[in-house]
């Protein structure tokens, strides 16, 4: 038992020290001195570092170390391997032989400085120089072999390298010692780079220095400020072929860092960007300055695609001395990190200026200022639609398309109705039509973007027809105005994933959902419902949605109230047939708690009325809590989709020497339901398993969204292999770059063909598999032959379009152009119509949802920085009770909220307390009242903008006035 336990506190160090562990390793010469990893394994470890590096290789190894079972003394083989394999430095962290931080901070400023000034040390006489580090005891003999061998193979540049990727990996003090053997090897002019004195004049063995800029730090503030100025961007030419010597003879850095910054990248030499024939064949017309659509299978390289044609398009204006501006554009906040970091920064910057903005970037100048200082910006589409509407609007502080060269829509398949691609097209399909009159009334047209749209698949619009099909796909390339839309050639392909069906048994006896049901029979009964659907079914939730919002309409609070609380017992079906019992059981228990909690007043001598319903409502669910509960902890009733669930991923984990997935499954609730089942439940730790979840950003939920930082961090740490299974709701499914992903489950969960093709394609790796798990109710397995029924008509699609001739494509585009153009000033019409507000506020009236009592008239209601409608009325204090609001405590707000507010009468929540300046303001939210507008009433009104009423403007001054003169006067009376 104590052995176990040391082996867990030996793990749980590993797990902490991975980060820096990972740096310090040199593979090939650990691997060879660790006797108790198998020789397979081993290969594939090597592989690995011939191909991805040193790092994603000392992962792999690390994981090999840690596998369970474990032989004894496998901790102390490991730290010999490390000792004896060069690797002194790392063999002290897992002893816990640690430098302070002091040193250890300076130690990376000095790793980091050598890696700026890799040009220039290339260029050392590198065989003195191994000879000197050996003799100082810098490398062991077998490094210095390796290093003599890489001189005699690949030439000095190439063993320069390999000798600095090794010493950086010495224990602190290194550095000292390699400046040493510079000065004794008469590397003076490298010595004086290295220490910052550059009076000495060069000795013979030095050669001119590749790197411009600012000069360079001293070696004593290996991370001054000067050093941050250093640029690589002359890189030496090879004087046979006239091409530039990359700077790495391999693709990732000498060292990467943990935080994996944005800085590191800006700091490394830019790379070059190398695409394959296919990729260079399907930019081929964008490199001619016409518009196309990139339609490659995910994981084919279409941004890299993009940033090459961004280059080049960078490259040719600057060269004819004209402007140029690139915006990319994506839908999705996350994207742009990964875009700006990943993609776009390592390969231009050196160039062009790079800048990223979504709605989480809390940049100091506005997006104007932005766009005029960059020359590639990335951003969330919706900030520029929104400078575009302010240019529109005649606004200094605005963005014209005219301004821009060229738009890169990332996931343009989204260029349809209603869409922001759409809104920013719309905008300039106008244009391009109003050119051609300018031009044939011989006026100067307005300059108009190049347009790049990139996809994965551009689906088929839910079309049934091959004939339907085509006018999807030609519809979105009228909409990107796309000259020709570009994929792969056909043989081209990569070989289609596995794909796997796991069908399900019904459970034979499911006694937890048969009490549901008989809980729902009677609420049926009670409120005289006669549902026409199975119970818990997609179609019986659509119906339960409506006739709650017809009884709002009606005052009917019996059926409202039923209604409300059927929802929930449908939901807990849905949990019961996709997770486990008791995770729909605590989802009921939690949600008949908080009901109780609405119906006890904050204050004893005030009563909260509890209407007979919600008496009959409370006391079912108490009188059948008991057996529920018993049911939910039988193992034997659970659902037969989580044990193949469980069985598929065990077997992943098992097959697979580093397996990392994704689950994709439906609901927020039910996503992270899952995932405590996973981390609960012994068998997934014992493979290894290490899950999180990564949810919406989105507020419409009851479930508390995730902040795209959380998001961010999730995905980050699924990247570097701290996470190995991410369960996710669709959000991860279009975009984001997961790697390394090597195999996909899709957990009862299936949308459409596009959704399919993102979510396969997720699964990056060569072997990956694609495993499709049945749920009750889901209907997946049909769903998904209709999907890849539609993808094969996708292609076939695509490739008809692709044998039109030029003319008969353009005449279709065209008129798919005009009929857009018609239909948005029809929308445009009916918007301005509904956008005038002309109904007085005395108009409309507002009464409870839930008990329908009269509250207030719009005349009551003010806003807030046009956004947040308050009332702040003597009369309506009266009506309602405060409640401390959990949930938007855990959550960071703009501006303070002090709880929310409710009912007096019945306890249903009207909107939140919100602090303004010091005023406590009661902030309503629509939804939870019904509208009465003219007599008429409207139950389903969600959003404010929904009521066509213009409420006046809160008077800051006027209302803090009037609070300071009521306080005056209560004083006036307490003297």
């Amino acid at each position: 038992h104590s052995i176990g336990q040391q082996d867990d506190h030996v793990l749980s160090l590993i797990d902490c020290l991975r980060p820096r562990l990972k740096e310090l390793i040199v593979v090939d010469r650990v691997l060879d001195l660790i006797d108790f990893i198998e020789n397979e394994q081993k290969e594939r470890i090597r592989q690995k570092a011939r191909n991805d590096g040193d790092i994603s290789a000392a992962d792999s190894l690390i994981n090999a170390v840690v596998q369970k079972p474990h032989t004894p003394g496998w901790f102390t083989a490991f730290v010999d391997a490390l000792n004896n394999g060069g690797c002194k430095f790392a063999a002290d962290y897992m002893q816990l032989n640690l430098p302070t931080p002091e040193v250890e901070a300076e130690n990376e400023n000095c790793v980091r400085f050598i890696h700026l000034l890799i040009p220039s040390l290339a260029d050392m006489g590198t065989d003195q120089v191994c000879a000197d580090c050996f003799s100082k005891g810098l490398l062991t003999i077998d490094e210095r072999d390796r290093i003599m061998a890489e001189i005699g193979n690949r030439g000095s540049r190439s063993g320069a390298r390999e000798l600095l990727r090794r010493i950086i990996k010495c224990p602190p003090g290194w550095y000292s010692t390699f400046l040493q053997v510079l000065k004794d090897t008469e590397h003076d002019v490298l010595y004086n780079e290295l220490t910052g004195n550059e009076d000495k004049k060069p000795s013979l063995k030095d050669k001119p220095k590749a790197t411009t800029g600012e000069s360079p730090a001293s070696a004593e503030s290996c991370d001054g400020t000067e050093s941050r100025e250093i640029t690589v961007n002359e890189q030496p030419m090879d004087q046979s072929t006239g091409h530039t010597e990359q700077t790495f003879c391999d693709s990732e850095p000498l060292l990467s860092f943990a935080d994996g910054s944005a800085l590191e990248v800006a700091r490394s030499p830019e790379k070059e960007i190398i695409l394959r024939d296919y990729q260079m064949e399907v930019a081929g017309p964008a490199l001619e300055g016409k518009n196309i659509i990139v339609c490659l299978p995910t994981g084919s390289g279409k941004t890299r695609v993009a940033v090459y044609i961004t280059k080049e398009h960078l490259d040719r204006r600057k060269a004819e001395g004209k402007p140029r501006k690139v915006i990319v554009l994506v839908n999705k906040v996350p994207l742009v990190e990964q875009h700006y970091s990943a993609e776009f920064l390592p390969f231009l910057k050196n160039k062009y200026k790079v800048e990223r903005v979504s709605g989480d970037s809390q940049l100091k100048i506005s997006f104007t200022e932005i766009v005029k200082k960059n020359d590639i910006i990335i951003c969330t589409a919706q900030i520029l639609e929104n400078y575009l509407e302010r240019a529109n609007g005649g606004e200094d502080e605005g963005v014209n398309l005219s301004d821009l060269t060229l738009i890169i829509i990332d996931e343009c398949h989204h260029t349809q109705k209603g869409g922001v691609y759409n809104h920013i097209m719309m905008r300039y399909l106008k244009q391009k039509h109003k050119n051609k009159r300018l031009i044939k009334e011989q006026k100067e047209p307005v300059p108009l973007p190049q347009i790049l749209g990139l996809t994965a698949s551009p689906g088929v619009g839910g079309a049934t027809k091959m004939e339907k099909a085509e006018e999807h796909i030609l519809r979105i390339c009228a909409n990107l105005d796309a000259s020709r839309i570009m994929t792969r050639s056909h043989e081209e392909f990569k070989k289609e994933q596995r794909k796997i069906i796991v069908s399900v048994e019904d459970r034979r006896e499911d006694p937890f959902g048969d009490v549901i049901k008989k809980i729902m029979t009677a609420i049926h009964n009670h409120a005289e419902l006669t549902p026409t659907c199975d119970l818990g079914s997609q179609n019986y939730e659509q119906w339960v949605v409506q006739k709650e919002r017809q009884a709002a309409k009606d005052e009917n609070q019996k059926v409202r109230v039923c209604a409300e609380h059927l929802r929930q017992y449908s939901e807990s079906l849905n949990l019961s047939n996709t997770i486990r019992m008791q995770d729909a059981f605590s989802f009921l228990n939690k949600y008949y708690e908080e009901e109780m909690k609405k119906k006890t007043a904050p204050e004893e001598e005030h009563k909260i009325q509890i209407t007979d319903t919600e008496r009959f409502l409370f006391n079912l669910f108490k009188d059948n809590k008991k057996e529920l509960e018993t049911l939910a902890k039988n193992p034997e009733y659970e659902n037969d989709s989580l044990s193949k669930l469980r069985t598929k991923i065990l077997h992943e984990f098992s097959s697979r020497d580093e397996a990392r997935g994704i689950v994709f499954i439906k609901t927020r609730r039910s996503a992270i339901a899952l995932n405590q089942w996973i981390q609960e439940n012994p068998k997934f730790a014992d493979i290894g398993v290490k899950s999180a979840y990564v949810i919406g950003g989105g507020d419409q939920s009851v479930v508390k969204p995730m902040t795209s930082a959380e998001q961010k961090d999730v995905l980050k740490k699924f990247g570097k292999g701290q996470v190995n299974l991410l369960i996710a709701t669709t959000v991860a499914e279009e975009g984001l770059d997961i790697p390394a992903c090597n195999f996909v489950i899709r957990y009862g969960l299936v949308t459409n063909e596009i959704a399919m093709i993102q979510a396969q394609g997720r699964g990056r790796a060569e072997d990956s598999s694609y495993t499709l798990v049945e749920v009750k109710n889901s209907g997946v397995a049909e769903k998904e032959c209709v999907n890849e029924y539609r993808k094969n008509m996708m292609n076939k699609a695509i490739q008809k379009i692709k044998l039109l001739n030029q003319a008969a494509y353009e005449k279709r585009i065209t008129e798919f152009q005009i009929q857009a153009i018609m239909e948005e000033k029809v929308r445009m019409t009916k918007k301005k119509q509904k956008d005038i507000k002309n109904e007085s506020p005395s108009n409309v009236k507002f009464s409870c949802r839930s008990c329908s009592e009269p509250i207030c008239t719009g005349d009551d209601i003010q806003i807030i920085e046009n956004m947040h409608r308050v009332n702040v009325t003597p009369q309506f204090r009266k009506l309602y009770i405060q409640r401390e609001n959990t949930t938007l405590q855990e959550r960071l707000l703009d501006y303070e909220t002090n709880g929310f507010i409710a009912c007096k009468n019945c306890g249903q929540r009207w909107g939140s307390m919100m602090m303004y300046k010091g005023i406590e303001c009661p902030c309503l939210d629509v939804k939870n009242f019904v509208v009465n507008l003219n007599g008429k009433k409207i139950s389903k009104c969600t959003k404010w903008n929904e009521v066509p009423i213009k409420f006046s403007a809160f008077d800051y001054a006027e209302h803090a006035s009037n609070m300071t003169m009521s306080d005056n006067s209560d004083d006036d009376e307490t003297m």
